[in-house]
């Protein structure tokens, strides 16, 4: 049977997480098209593919299976409903009713790709607890094209990457006394910077930073950054879940003022100590990479670079199993509300039951 795939974003950080997803759906000849509630993602297509340009659109289209890189989705529209994250279990700081945030159940989503056991092994929990949405761990689509892992490193000087969150009080971008600190180290000639940072932060803070590009600095536009991690030694961050993509390389990062102080991150909290811990990473201790290698097994113990075709997999076999033993997800009415208000489309469809279709014979 050949299947309507929908990828459904948001925001712009999520096309390297659906082109990986929409290569393999591609390859196993089924058809793939793209919706994106918010406009910047919309500049990209049709480079990135097929867009769906409307609503009107979405439900004629009548997928059969729905690759969601956001937290909500048209719930009023066809298919299976699944999960797919836009980030790794950051772990930034506990919600008031989850240990992480991460794990809020909006009541949307039919299945969760989950990317490894650290995120499994709660939404298993999960999943027992509300009975209405199945968990699967597939690896996540992001990182695909990062394996195998080939160092493609410029040069011969030491090459940091430096990336940040949006959340200000969270965000070493907004820090002045950091962004004097990496001007003088820039400057010093004895590193290489490669700079990213999150879409969401404001263009007065990015083109701040853009300032400091000379031979040693150089500021990218992009959120592609599978590409700048072959070609760095170690990443400088705050809290961006950046961090766990780039140590899936089993490469040292530098957090700057992380909420937690876990032992596979050299942390630092003061713009001084900056210099020294980037030193100490070139010349990572045993212990430290013993702790990097643990975390990777616990967050995405998947090398092989098909977690795209584990995600699709997943997603056709749950398509077809019963739903009987399924509770109906909830109405969630106020939340749908302000989705249909975002979306500017109203209609009391909703479906409830997980999505299932009778396989061909």
């Amino acid at each position: 049977m050949n299947y309507r795939f929908l990828i459904y974003i948001s925001h712009t950080y999520a096309l390297p997480i659906g082109a990986p997803l929409q290569k393999e759906i591609l390859r196993q000849g089924h058809e793939v098209k793209w919706f994106s509630e918010l406009e910047p993602p919309k500049t990209f297509f049709p480079e990135q593919g097929t867009l769906i340009n409307d609503v009107a659109g979405l439900i004629d289209y009548e997928p059969h299976i729905v690759l969601t890189i956001t937290n909500e989705v048209a719930d009023f529209i066809s298919g299976l409903k699944v999960q797919v994250f836009h980030g790794f279990l950051a772990k930034k700081r506990p919600s008031k009713k989850h240990l992480f945030s991460e794990f809020n159940i909006r009541g949307y989503f039919d299945l969760y790709c989950t990317q490894g056991p650290s995120t499994t092994s709660v939404f298993k929990k999960l999943e027992e607890k509300y009975k209405h949405f199945k968990v699967v761990e597939t690896g996540w689509s992001k990182v695909d094209p990062l394996f195998p892992i080939k160092d493609e490193k410029e040069g011969t000087k030491p090459t940091i990457m430096i990336a940040s969150t949006f959340t200000e009080r969270l965000s070493l971008a907004y820090n002045d006394n950091v962004f004097e600190e990496i001007k003088r180290l820039s400057e010093t000639g004895e590193f290489t910077f490669k700079m990213v940072l999150h879409p969401k932060i404001p263009s007065h803070i990015v083109d701040k930073w853009k300032s400091l590009e000379n031979k040693n600095f150089t500021f990218y536009d992009t959120t592609d950054l599978i590409p700048i991690f072959k070609k760095c030694d170690v990443l400088f961050a705050d809290t961006t879940s950046t961090i766990q993509e780039f140590l899936l390389q089993k490469k040292p990062v530098v957090a700057f003022n992380h909420t937690f102080l876990y032992d596979y991150l050299i942390n630092v909290h003061e713009v001084e100590h900056i210099e020294s811990a980037l030193k100490q990473s070139l010349n990572p201790s045993t212990i430290l990479l013993a702790n990097i290698e643990k975390f990777i097994l616990d967050l995405h113990p998947y090398n092989d670079g098909k977690s795209s075709e584990r995600v699709i997999k997943a997603s056709i076999e749950v398509l077809h199993q019963d739903n009987s033993q399924l509770k109906n997800k909830p109405l969630n009415l106020i939340r749908k509300f302000k989705l249909r208000k975002r979306l500017g489309y109203f209609t009391f469809k909703t479906y409830l039951q997980k999505y299932t279709i009778k396989k061909s014979v």
